[in-house]
């Protein structure tokens, strides 16, 4: 069965990152044999004086293929986890999502994306939580979590909205690549500029210093720019700079 994890709000300054401990959560799914995972998506959320976060205010939300069998397993040893790994200080929450059991999923996904853009409260994700029949719980402080933990959920679902944890591997001594090296060297499902034009696999792409894959159409793409100084027998695209990509 396909399920949605995500955590919010699991960190301080000085503590590991709430993208460590879904990883760390991950890792575990697996060495369990409970199911395999499915990368993580980082979250942006509305950025707001009266929203509190450590800093930027995003939650982290992975997919995973598990027997229905384990859900319960899953469930308490990622409540377990939570509780005893968050940092102090820390207002942790977790959402839990079957995709293929919500009545409306259209529900979920228009309260992350609200949660993008305007302040929302605890009630109002409990509230939602509580009629769709999902998983929702915090794990200490405020439980200011649970808000972005719900919002990551209907983000992922969504389908298009999100940035892939880690960089993306892609190793040339010139830095120029083909579309199909790329898919052969990483997990890319597709290479495609900001206006949508999908790159051939022939075609060059000059690799930058930090590579990621964003979340668009449940996808994991890999987004180019035209190059700002395209030559003949030179690359015509390359990657997007870690600021073009906070747009997702």
């Amino acid at each position: 069965m396909k399920v949605l994890v995500c955590i919010d709000d699991t960190d301080n300054l000085f503590s590991r990152g709430t993208g460590k401990l879904a990883a760390a959560i991950m890792e575990t799914v697996e060495e369990r044999n409970w199911g395999r995972c499915f990368g993580i998506t980082r979250h942006q959320l509305f950025v707001h004086p009266d929203v509190p976060y450590t800093s930027h205010n995003s939650s982290m939300c992975f997919e995973a293929d598990i027997d229905k069998m384990f859900l319960s397993d899953l469930t308490a040893y990622i409540v377990d986890y939570l509780t005893t790994e968050s940092a102090e200080g820390s207002d942790p929450g977790l959402c839990i999502v079957l995709p293929d059991q919500l009545g409306d999923p259209d529900l979920l996904i228009r309260f992350g994306l609200e949660a993008k853009k305007k302040v929302l409260k605890k009630e109002d994700a409990y509230r939602l939580a509580d009629q769709m029949g999902i998983y929702l719980t915090e794990h200490g402080g405020t439980g200011q979590g649970v808000i972005g933990a719900l919002a990551g959920t209907g983000l992922r679902l969504s389908g298009n909205d999100g940035r892939f944890r880690g960089k993306l591997i892609i190793e040339s001594q010139t830095n120029l690549v083909s579309v199909r090296e790329i898919k052969s060297l990483t997990v890319i499902d597709l290479v495609r500029s900001f206006e949508g034009y999908e790159l051939a696999p022939d075609e060059l792409v000059r690799i930058g210093e930090k590579v990621k894959a964003v979340l668009l159409k449940g996808e994991k793409v890999l987004l180019v720019n035209s190059a700002s100084d395209a030559e003949p027998g030179k690359a015509p695209w390359e990657t997007c700079t870690k600021e073009q990509l906070k747009a997702f």
